[in-house]
């Protein structure tokens, strides 16, 4: 916490970036995004509250899709309550093939 208060300080603050999973090549609205330090604007600006859901982490064979059913499943009732949230996740692919839950 102290490196924060001290980078807020100097006004240094992270930006939310969006990857462009399409090359440029078509207007991408795939909302895969994450955090730097090294620009000044936002590609998505931030909602407000909200919350978080933790993925499983890396995966493990016998192990991936029990946790990441369980992390879409609290992504989606989050949904259905009006909670705005993001999944942190190493690697969410049941989720990246499905364009309507990422």
């Amino acid at each position: 916490l102290e490196v924060r208060a001290h980078r807020k300080r100097f006004g240094i603050l992270p930006v939310t970036k969006q990857i462009d999973t399409l090359a440029a090549e078509f207007p991408a609205s795939t909302n895969y995004l994450y955090m730097t330090y090294h620009d000044k604007a936002n590609d998505v600006e931030p909602c407000g509250a909200g919350a978080i859901v933790l993925g499983s982490g890396t995966y493990r064979i016998g192990s991936s899709v029990e946790f990441d059913y369980c992390a879409v499943s609290s992504a989606r009732a989050l949904r259905e309550e009006g909670v705005p949230c993001i999944m942190i996740n190493y690697n969410p692919e049941t989720v990246s093939t499905d364009y309507d839950e990422s």
